[in-house]
């Protein structure tokens, strides 16, 4: 899945002489938490964030003092080095800056200039689709020889019990010698195929709990 097609394409932004006042309005009424800073033509010179402007703001117990700084521009609190994104990169890609850098947006940048946004909820909910987690579905988690053709092998079986496969995902395990095959699937009683794969030999580890 491309960025593209997941990325909000109507960017609030705001230029670097707008005030701190006016970046919080926009984050109240738009129910929104970074808005990027633009220029003229629209090249991202940094990010303000809701956190900025709370860090910002005076404290509960001094609401009303040095109301002045309000009014000072944006770019005195933005993020000025961005990280961003470009709209062919993949989710997948993308998440893995989520996670290394802890950031909660990306700005999509297309020749240059701003095209869309990101955020950690955008990539969270995609990946949630990708994996086939909002879906009804079983889960099975099969230890394998770390070979060419296992994932085939398992493939096939699924597909002459008529059983089909929404996301297949595979991951290290803690013998370099084997891996995890992690599938989801259509059905909602998987034992049937549990017994049909431990009875070609598989090691079928997750559902462990007994079956009938």
């Amino acid at each position: 899945m491309l960025i593209e097609q997941i990325m909000t394409r109507d960017v609030i932004t705001l230029p670097a002489d707008a005030t701190i006042k006016e970046a919080m309005r926009l984050i109240e009424l738009h129910k929104i938490k970074h808005i990027p800073v633009v220029d003229d033509d629209a090249h991202i010179i940094g990010i303000v964030s809701d956190r900025d402007i709370r860090d910002a703001s005076p404290s509960i117990f001094h609401a009303t003092d040095h109301l002045e700084d309000f009014h000072k521009p944006v770019s005195t609190i933005m993020k000025r080095d961005v990280i961003t994104a470009h709209p062919l990169d993949f989710v997948e890609e993308i998440s893995n800056i989520f996670y290394e850098h802890h950031i909660g947006c990306l700005p999509i940048i297309d020749d240059g200039r701003l095209v869309g946004l990101i955020t950690e909820k955008d990539v969270l909910h995609s990946l949630v689709e990708l994996i086939g987690a909002n879906q009804p579905s079983s889960h099975i988690e099969i230890k394998v020889e770390n070979i060419t053709g296992k994932l085939a092998d398992i493939a096939t079986i699924f597909k002459l019990n008529k059983v089909n496969i929404t996301s297949v995902l595979v991951y290290p395990h803690k013998d370099p010698a084997y891996k995890v095959l992690t599938f989801r699937v259509q059905t909602m009683d998987p034992r049937r195929l549990i017994g049909i794969l431990e009875n070609q030999g598989y090691e079928v580890i997750w559902p462990g709990e007994p079956r009938l």
